[in-house]
């Protein structure tokens, strides 16, 4: 098994995650590194629902909150130069990266 780079991206705003996801992949393209992705993994939906009455009393109405997390994950060739300059990218604070090298 050839060594390859994992990266996960993770975020609430899938536009964020997508802009970081091509700017990779442009990364890959430039330097003729090989690569594999970006893979699309499961959203994951978090809902919250509250009563709107502090109290108790007046009508039981509710608010429902949701958030979604869309991933996304890209291999890569683990090229020196290719993961010096993905390691430099600007990351937005609501995207989460993850590198991983493996054997």
């Amino acid at each position: 098994m050839a060594p390859k780079a994992r990266i996960r991206l993770s975020g609430p705003e899938i536009g964020l995650v997508n802009g970081v996801t091509k700017q990779i992949k442009d990364i890959a393209e430039q330097s003729k590194a090989g690569y594999a992705g970006p893979i699309s993994l499961p959203t994951k939906t978090l809902k919250i629902t509250t009563r709107k009455s502090p109290d108790g009393e007046g009508k039981a109405s509710w608010e429902r909150w949701e958030m979604r997390i869309h991933k996304r994950v890209i291999d890569l060739e683990p090229n020196e130069r290719v993961m010096r300059q993905v390691m430099r990218l600007q990351v937005p604070d609501s995207v989460n990266i993850e590198i991983e090298v493996k054997n």
